[in-house]
């Protein structure tokens, strides 16, 4: 097997919900703009500027980083999300990016009747609310008369673990799997396929994706550090690098990789 075809097998791995996978699907405006309108329920919405991997400071100075930031044409921003796994507090972390995300685009003096709107659309592999459902919409609600604050922040949950037949849910769907041709998401479609079997997009994409585990993403650097490594070798391995590939990639030895996969090594 030669350098390319190997690339070329571990890339025919990723998934739209992987997070190298998802960031550069959603480098493309026209794919950005065909999920959007689905998600959003909103088949007129225009996207004019989407970038992923935006890193973003709240008022201490401290970094986030959102897998996808969007600006819409009528002056809302969007902030994407993609979670594999469920270990985290997701509503809080929903909450914080929303926050920065409207610190950030705000400006000093900025009257707050003109705060633009901002919506976190967060995608799971899981039914984070246990409802069989595959869309919810989490909405703030006074207490004592039930009715609904619209305080300019929307949160939008959609997950690939309930398809309930709905469009949303097909799209989902094709967020799980490995290869995707569907004439109901054409953009969609065609951006997968160029970054599956594009030599030039398949080469590109295999080089960010060993920086991007070799770097470590910001979330989880200071906890569980451990962890997140043994995390990506099992998301390396399945990709069908080889560990002593992925020992470099994680800075461990290959007994060390061995032992988190649970491999006999042959002396």
């Amino acid at each position: 097997m030669n350098d390319l075809e190997r690339k070329k097998r571990i890339i025919s791995k990723l998934r739209m919900i992987d997070d190298i996978f998802f960031q550069k699907m959603f480098e493309d405006i026209k794919v950005c703009q065909e999920i959007l309108r689905i998600c959003m329920e909103d088949s007129r919405l225009e996207v004019l500027e989407v970038v992923s991997q935006k890193d973003l400071k709240n008022l201490q100075g401290r970094s986030v980083r959102l897998d996808a930031y969007c600006k819409l044409g009528d002056g809302r921003y969007v902030d994407v999300e993609v979670q594999r796994g469920n270990n985290d507090d997701h509503l809080r972390r929903v909450r914080y990016n929303g926050s920065c995300l409207t610190v950030n685009i705000m400006e000093t003096g900025t009257d707050f009747r003109k705060v633009p709107d901002v919506c976190v659309i967060y995608i799971t592999e899981f039914d984070l609310f246990q409802g069989g459902r595959t869309v919810y919409h989490v909405n703030k609600v006074v207490q004592e008369t039930g009715k609904i604050i619209d305080d300019g922040l929307k949160e939008i949950y959609l997950n690939a673990k309930v398809d309930d037949g709905s469009i949303q849910a097909a799209l989902m769907q094709n967020f799980i799997l490995e290869d995707v041709s569907d004439e109901r998401f054409p953009e969609v479609s065609r951006r997968f396929y160029e970054l599956k079997h594009s030599e030039v997009e398949v080469t590109h994409m295999c080089k960010e994706l060993q920086e991007y585990y070799a770097e470590g993403r910001e979330e989880g650097r200071e906890e569980g550090h451990l962890e997140e490594k043994k995390e990506i070798a099992r998301e390396l391995n399945e990709m069908g690098m080889s560990v002593e590939q992925i020992a470099r990639v994680v800075k461990k030895s290959v007994e060390v990789v061995s032992q988190w996969l649970n491999l006999q090594l042959v002396n």
